[in-house]
């Protein structure tokens, strides 16, 4: 079963970029472009996006 990759394998031993917010880890790799967020930010901003209109 070995030899099988796929995206995650490179981000999972890449280091995790912060938050924007809240400087909690994301689950974004830190080579991510734009702003990350971790999952309770990223949540709360989607609400906020929706709601605005």
């Amino acid at each position: 079963m070995g030899g099988m990759t796929d995206a995650t394998d490179a981000t999972r031993t890449e280091a995790r970029a912060d938050c924007v917010l809240c400087g909690e880890p994301s689950e974004y790799p830190e080579s991510t472009r734009g702003a990350t967020y971790c999952p309770v930010c990223e949540w709360q901003e989607a609400q906020r996006q929706a709601c605005s209109g």
